[in-house]
């Protein structure tokens, strides 16, 4: 089949969904006081995931377009902990303690630029606002460049289940184009540390559609990365927003694949990771067969949230720290992004919500579709009409609609449901942008869909 002609019609910038309504729909008509109340109402039988944004690093690779600032001081971090303390603090004294922490999460930035004694000093502080799961998966992003025994050693002293690694490409010339020096073997020692320490699983995240980047190069850093024998792994295409995260204009333009490049480049290493047995997973990850994501893919229950596929089923994620989002029953919250305002108005009132938005009955059930399109490929429409049956209706009227109109067969109604074709995969967040009604009111710009 020559996909070129979808590639060029199907390419248009969409979102992620990793959330839905997403960010840029998020207002501030959802403050403080919203965010307390519904922190409030979370009780008995009700699973946390908690996650920390630490907005630092001390090099700034410019392929990145996360939150972040760079220093190389460590008092602007030392500063900024005191605040997130005070958040989790407020925070705990919100949610009962009958709801328990299933999962924690360190992001960035750099979470491994924190001391040693810094870190276990904020595990303590959650667990001590916090009821934990005796079970609670800790997982942390890692820069080998930030890594040492003491951190080795302070990073098993809290209790992390699972490693997650940035490594991008390893082809020394691509890494020079975005900024991000790191070898093969630091990558390798870092994951032979944590394991030995006990960590008993490690994520990789590669990525495809880097400035000089060639098939050639992601093959060889694919087969690198396979020598690690990763449990997981994300394979993402490079989001080219220079209009969003300026630093991005130190990239040439002119070196970055086109677009039937970017294509070639994802089949490629995607093909390469199921050939050494790995599960593919959604439109962008890997397991082994006996991961648990793998096996949540199988049986229906994998996730997405801000965090992409995931495994975690708590109903409520609590974010910490500046920019950091939290998702609970009644809808979504965001902190201010700024660190200085962040901390301002933490120490002001311990919380920081600047913008969110309130579900309705509608958004639940376009919530539950683009999910299942991005998780599953298909919707269930008898799973919509039990959930959702004041509105299942319109909306599988809808999917009928699209299925019977669209003419490149990108899906097909069957069973009772509608489901995306081999063709239609590489291009799910296009079928699901087709049911996301606020995505036409907006005026934030995406990453190209494919």
């Amino acid at each position: 089949m020559n996909i070129q002609p979808l590639l060029e019609k199907y390419s248009a910038p969409v979102p992620r969904y990793t959330s839905y309504p997403t960010a840029p729909h998020f207002h501030s008509g959802i403050d403080c006081g919203k965010y307390a109340r519904w922190l409030s109402m979370l009780g008995k039988g009700d699973r946390l995931s908690l996650y920390l944004h630490i907005p630092y690093c001390d090099r700034l690779c410019w392929f990145c377009a996360c939150h972040t600032k760079h220093t190389l001081r460590y008092d602007p971090i030392a500063t900024y902990l005191l605040a997130i303390h005070r958040e989790i603090e407020t925070i705990g004294s919100l949610v009962s303690r009958e709801s328990r922490v299933t999962a924690v999460h360190f992001g960035g930035g750099s979470p491994t630029m924190l001391k040693p004694e810094d870190m276990e000093a904020l595990m303590a502080k959650l667990r001590s606002s916090f009821t934990f799961a005796d079970d609670v998966e800790i997982s942390v992003e890692m820069d080998p460049n930030d890594l040492d025994e003491a951190r080795y050693d302070g990073l098993a002293a809290i209790g992390m289940t699972r490693a997650s690694l940035g490594i991008q490409d390893f082809d020394p010339k691509v890494q020079q184009s975005i900024n991000r020096i790191q070898t093969f073997e630091q990558t390798r020692a870092v994951v032979e540390a944590m394991r030995a320490r006990g960590v008993r699983s490690v994520n990789c995240d590669l990525l495809y559609g880097l400035p000089h980047q060639t098939l050639e190069t992601l093959e060889n850093t694919v087969r690198q990365v396979l020598s690690l024998d990763p449990d997981r792994l994300a394979l993402f295409g490079y989001a080219h927003v220079p209009w969003m995260k300026k630093h991005q204009t130190m990239i040439d333009e002119a070196t970055l694949p086109d677009l039937s490049g970017r294509f070639q480049q994802m089949q490629h290493a995607a093909s390469l990771l199921t050939q050494a047995g790995y599960e593919p997973i959604g439109i962008d990850h890997f397991a082994k067969p006996q991961d648990s994501m793998a096996k949540a893919a199988a049986n229906g229950t994998l996730r997405r949230n801000f965090q992409g596929y995931t495994v975690d089923a708590a109903e409520a994620l609590i974010g910490f720290g500046a920019s950091s989002i939290g998702q609970l029953p009644q809808g979504y919250v965001q902190n201010t992004a700024a660190t200085g305002e962040y901390q301002r108005m933490v120490e002001e009132g311990g919380l920081a919500v600047q913008r969110g938005i309130a579900l309705s009955e509608e958004d639940r059930a376009r919530a539950s579709m683009i999910e299942s399109i991005m998780c599953r490929f298909s919707v269930s429409f008898a799973a919509l009409r039990k959930a959702f049956p004041a509105v299942a209706g319109s909306l599988i009227g809808e999917a009928r609609d699209f299925a019977a109109g669209n003419p490149d067969r990108l899906c097909f109604i069957a069973d009772d449901a509608l489901v995306l074709t081999e063709a239609g995969k590489p291009f799910a967040r296009v079928v699901a942008a087709v049911f996301d009604s606020y995505l036409a009111t907006g005026k934030a710009r995406h990453s190209i869909a494919v």
